[in-house]
């Protein structure tokens, strides 16, 4: 068991870059089957990207559409049942050790009619599971950040102003997501077009961002978000 563990210790270190040690109280059976999981997560990442130098950990299910406009950093682990449709003008690029968490979807291009900017996302970031990014108005996240499970992000929003005209006919606006490095983007927070978060923000569970500047080290929560204190 102690061989197992310093093993692994040394060459997920190796991959990530950074030091990295596995709870000694994880028995070896649970890390057997993890080590099985990963390595065939690896053989279907070479399968399917056999082109890339660092193919990524792919997992069951997953799909990727314009594969030729999706950038991936080393290590980058795409979880069971993912989607990338990585259409767009900048396409898709994720960075180094990023997760795309199971059943998250990332969707570039909302309408054939005019196709969106894509995603960004910097090294060492996590995309919890469950989640959707609409990224046709353009998301950038920076290094570090963390993201909670069943998060949306809309960088897209509806015209309104004509009442004479059906509000699907009336277009679309684009301002697009930012978020700084080193957040924490708390479960079930929806993020809407316009929104700018600045570097080492909380954002708590449930909050609903709207368009607006967050400047860095807030934390903020609420419907709609509103700063409840700063981190210093």
């Amino acid at each position: 068991m102690a061989t197992l563990t310093a093993y692994l210790n040394e060459r997920i270190s190796r991959i990530k870059g950074a030091e990295y040690r596995i709870d000694p109280r994880i028995d070896a059976g649970y890390l057997t089957s993890v080590v099985l999981e990963r390595g065939l997560m690896r053989v279907r990442g070479r399968l399917r990207f056999p082109l890339r130098a660092q193919p990524p950990f792919v997992g069951a299910g997953v799909r990727v559409r314009c594969r030729r406009r999706l950038r991936l950093g080393a290590g980058v682990t795409l979880g069971h049942g993912s989607l990338i449709d990585a259409l767009s003008t900048h396409g898709v690029t994720l960075g180094d050790n990023t997760s795309v968490g199971r059943n998250t979807r990332i969707e570039c291009t909302g309408s054939l009619r005019s196709i969106g900017k894509g995603l960004r996302v910097g090294r060492d970031v996590g995309l919890g599971t469950d989640s959707l990014y609409g990224c046709a108005g353009g998301i950038s996240i920076g290094d570090d950040t963390i993201i909670g499970n069943f998060v949306s992000f809309h960088s897209e929003n509806h015209r309104i102003d004509d009442r004479r005209t059906p509000i699907r006919l009336q277009g679309v606006t684009h301002a697009g997501i930012t978020v700084g490095s080193d957040c924490w983007i708390g479960a079930r927070v929806t993020v809407l077009d316009g929104a700018h978060i600045g570097d080492g923000c909380v954002i708590a569970a449930g909050t609903v961002v709207t368009a607006g500047e967050y400047p860095s080290g807030g934390i903020y929560g609420g419907v709609p978000a509103r700063l409840l204190k700063n981190r210093d």
